[in-house]
């Protein structure tokens, strides 16, 4: 009975040393955003997208001979909480982030990733500041695959000022670092072409009341609504106007990519236009891994692919440069050409790509497409 007791208890530390050793084989990487809160509707897309490119890196074999293990922060596009996300990545000796969502996590989370050289490319985080900021300060492992405000920006501030001049136009924005910067490009490039705002106003991201506010337009006779914000606050002052009786013209921008909401602003919504770049999923490149989502009955909306995108990138630069090395890798992607579900992507010196491009979509009967306006 000893030696059986014994024998049991030999296997079974040569199975824990095994399992301590595949774990040692695994690179580990992560991605970051809000996976719960009002926004988690694009940690959800983040996760999505980061689970099925690396099921699919390792299905191929993985990179330089090891599996990738995933792990998923939730910062609840929280700047406060991004921090310690981060660090939690330093402590599993994390080598690369595809993160975080919100640019308000994504510059103090930068600062961690850049002092424990861990690579980070953001799927979604559009602020100019995140990679300006790098720059301006020598960090060479910030990156993005995704457009910038002052690019998006343009397209909504001119349109405005093409299409509603002499109208009482509203900005409005959430004082978050995306709200903000986006409202703030949006005003720029509007007041640039010559059209000024009859009202330039903020609220707080995460107000859920929006009645005196919305008041405040209808008596003024604000004829279109800007707002930089995220999909929760503006479908809520979307519901909250409708209520009112009151149907300006909202305009908005990337964050309302997902069908949430319209589960808050319901047929309030209805009208609403915003900017995005080309759909992805139309995206001859995506096709295979689109339908590969949809198999498993979910729409790749939104940020999805770009969250995956981020992840090939990163794959194809370790395969081709033969290391995780984040400052090698740095270096060979402002070198490099990159493809990706999204196209093929090359990045500047900043760690902006290259080539980005806004459109318009509008929300109707509770689905949102591109259009042209």
């Amino acid at each position: 009975m000893r030696k059986l007791t014994g024998f049991l208890a030999a296997a079974a530390t040569v199975a824990v040393l095994c399992a301590a050793t595949a774990r040692a084989q695994d690179i580990e990487v992560a991605t970051a955003g809000p996976m719960t809160g009002n926004d988690a509707a694009f940690g959800e897309q983040m996760q999505k997208g980061a689970e099925l490119a690396v099921k699919d890196i390792n299905a191929a074999g993985g990179v330089l001979g090891k599996k990738l293990k995933l792990e998923i922060g939730d910062d609840q596009c929280d700047p406060k909480q991004s921090v310690p996300v981060a660090q939690s990545f330093v402590q599993k000796h994390v080598v690369f982030v595809a993160g975080h969502y919100c640019s308000g996590s994504s510059i103090p989370a930068s600062a961690v990733y850049v002092e424990n050289n861990i690579l980070q490319i953001t799927p979604a985080s559009t602020n100019p500041a995140l990679t300006d900021g790098a720059a301006q300060k020598g960090w060479k492992t910030v990156f993005r695959t995704c457009g910038r405000d002052d690019q998006q920006g343009v397209v909504a501030g001119k349109y405005l000022a093409t299409h509603w001049k002499g109208k009482k136009i509203a900005i409005l924005d959430d004082q978050s670092p995306y709200g903000a910067g986006i409202a703030i490009e949006t005003k720029k490039n509007m007041n640039g072409a010559g059209v000024q705002e009859t009202l330039r106003d903020s609220f707080q991201k995460g107000d859920k009341d929006f009645t005196a506010l919305v008041s405040k337009m209808k008596q003024m006779g604000i004829d279109v609504v800007y707002v930089g914000s995220y999909h929760t606050e503006t479908g809520l002052m979307m519901k909250q106007a409708a209520d009112q009786g009151y149907h300006p013209q909202f305009v908005a921008e990337d964050a309302l990519v997902t069908d949430e909401f319209w589960k808050i602003a319901g047929p309030a919504g209805e009208g609403l236009i915003m900017t995005f770049p080309p759909d992805p999923m139309a995206n001859p490149a995506a096709k295979t891994v689109v339908d590969e989502f949809k198999k498993t009955g979910y729409n790749p909306e939104g940020y999805t692919l770009y969250t995956y995108a981020a992840f090939q990138v990163w794959a194809q630069a370790v395969k081709e440069n033969k290391t995780t090395d984040p400052q090698k890798l740095a270096a060979a992607l402002r070198k490099g050409t990159y493809h990706t579900v999204l196209g093929t992507i090359q990045y500047d010196d900043k760690g902006d790509i290259r080539h980005s491009e806004y459109v318009w979509y509008k929300w109707h009967d509770g689905k949102y497409a591109e259009t042209k306006l």
